[in-house]
C-alpha cells in the first residue's frame, strides 16, 4: 500500500513507472519536473477499507482527486485554460481518468483555441498518480498541479513539452455549508456530475514547446475547474471568460439538465468576479433563471436573485462556427470516454449585472471565452 511522501500509481503497484514500460528517458524526465515542483504523492486507487482522513478532508478540497474509492463507471478530468498575454494564443489541457469495465484509461485531451484542433493522449490506468495532501496529480510523464504545469507529449499526432507556471491563483473559498462551487448538493452521494472550480484568475508564466514552435505564456491569464461522477449531462450550457477590461476579473456559468431522484431539472451555478470578491449566482442560493435564448452561434441569459439580475449573452466568433468540426472533445457516458463533443475559445461574452433599483454594478464582454452548447437546449428552458 502506498504511503505519504510516495509516488504511487492507482493500483498501488511499488513501481508506478517501471523502466521495461516506460524506459530510462521517461524516469529521468520523472525526476526533473519533482525536483521542479516538490510536491509529495501517494494516492491509491479503488481504495479499500473505512474511510480515513483523506475521505473528510477531499470533501472540503474539490480541486483534490475525488475517486480514490471509485472501481468502475467513474470519470474525473480537470481543465486548465491558458491564454499568452497579447491574446494571440489560448489552449485547455484537460487530465483525467475514466475508469469502466469496457475501456478505462487516463487520459490529457488538449485545445487549440485558435482552429479547434483537439487531441487525445490515452495511458494505462496505473500512469495515474495523485497526492492524498494537496491537488497534485501526474499522468505519465505530465504533471498538473495548482502551481503549474509540466508536459511530455510526444507521438505521431503532435508534439507538447515545456512547463508553465502559477501564481496569484484565485481559489473559490469552500466552508461547512458550501463546501465548493456546488453548495450543499455537494453532499448528496448520487449526483450524476459534479463541478469544482479550482482558480477563478491567474497570472501564468513559461512557455511550451507545441509542434515545434515556442509558444510564451509570460504574463498571460489562466484559469482551472474540473467535473468529476458518472456522466456528463444530456445537455448544457457553459461558458467562461476572464478577459475583461480589468485583469482579474472572471465570470463563468453553467447550466445542465440535472437528473435527481427519477426526475431532471434545469440546475446551474456560476459566479462573476470583480473588485477582488464575487457574487455567486445559483438553484441553490435561490437564484432563477428568468429568460433563455439560444442559437447555434448564440445564447441570451437573465439570472434574478433577490438583489441584482445578471443579464449574459455569449457569441461565437464566425471563424469558431467554420471551425466546429475541426476537432472533437471525448465526454464521458457511465465513465467510459465515448461522447463527442465540441468547445469553441473563440467567443465573447457580455455581463451586465445590475441591483433592483436599476443601478449598474458592472458591464464588460469579455474576451477568449470558452463556450459550450451541447445537447437538447430546450430541456434547460424547464422553469
Amino acid at each position: 500500500m502506498c504511503g505519504t511522501g510516495q509516488l504511487c500509481p492507482y493500483t498501488g503497484t511499488n513501481s508506478p513507472f517501471p523502466e521495461t514500460f516506460w524506459g530510462a528517458k521517461l524516469l529521468s524526465r520523472l525526476k526533473a519536473y519533482s525536483m521542479i515542483f516538490n510536491e509529495k504523492t501517494g494516492g491509491q486507487l479503488r481504495e479499500k477499507g473505512l474511510p480515513g482522513i483523506y475521505d473528510l478532508k477531499k470533501i472540503w478540497h474539490p480541486s483534490w482527486f475525488q475517486g480514490n474509492r471509485r472501481k468502475k463507471n467513474y470519470f474525473e478530468g480537470w481543465y486548465f485554460k491558458l491564454v499568452s498575454h497579447d491574446l494571440s494564443q489560448a489552449w485547455a489541457f484537460i487530465p483525467g481518468i475514466s475508469l469502466n469495465n469496457a475501456d478505462e484509461h487516463s487520459f490529457i485531451q488538449v485545445i487549440d483555441g485558435n482552429t479547434g484542433k483537439t487531441w487525445h493522449y490515452r495511458f494505462p490506468v496505473n500512469a495515474f498518480n495523485f497526492s492524498k495532501e494537496t491537488f497534485n496529480v501526474r499522468i505519465g510523464a505530465n504533471h498538473f498541479s495548482s502551481k503549474g504545469m509540466y508536459l511530455s507529449l510526444n507521438d505521431h499526432t503532435g508534439t507538447f513539452e515545456g512547463k508553465v507556471m502559477f501564481t496569484n491563483t484565485t481559489p473559490f473559498r469552500a466552508s461547512l455549508l458550501k463546501p465548493g462551487i456546488m453548495g450543499w448538493y455537494r453532499y448528496i452521494p448520487f449526483m450524476e456530475c459534479y463541478h469544482g472550480v479550482v482558480s477563478m484568475d491567474h497570472l501564468i508564466s513559461g512557455t511550451l514547446d507545441i509542434q515545434g514552435q515556442t509558444i510564451d505564456f509570460s504574463d498571460g491569464r489562466g484559469y482551472m475547474e474540473k467535473d468529476w461522477g458518472v456522466s456528463m449531462p444530456k445537455a448544457w450550457i457553459w461558458m467562461q471568460t476572464n478577459h475583461f477590461s480589468e485583469t482579474g476579473t472572471s465570470f463563468m456559468l453553467s447550466l445542465a439538465d440535472v437528473p435527481l431522484i427519477g426526475k431532471t431539472f434545469p440546475g446551474f451555478l456560476g459566479f462573476i468576479h470583480f473588485n477582488g470578491s464575487h457574487r455567486l449566482f445559483a438553484t441553490y442560493t435561490g437564484s432563477k433563471i428568468t429568460s433563455l435564448k439560444g442559437s447555434d452561434r448564440q445564447v441570451w441569459l437573465s439570472v434574478e436573485d433577490k438583489d441584482m439580475t445578471l443579464e449574459i449573452r455569449g457569441e461565437k466568433t464566425r471563424q469558431a462556427i467554420k471551425q466546429i468540426e475541426q476537432g472533437a472533445l471525448k465526454a464521458p457516458v457511465s465513465g467510459q470516454m465515448s461522447r463527442i463533443i465540441h468547445e469553441s475559445m473563440l467567443a465573447t461574452i457580455h455581463v451586465r449585472l445590475t441591483s433592483k433599483q436599476g443601478n449598474i454594478l458592472f458591464e464588460d464582454t469579455g474576451q477568449r471565452a470558452g463556450l459550450e452548447m451541447v445537447g437538447d437546449i430546450s430541456l434547460l428552458n424547464k422553469r
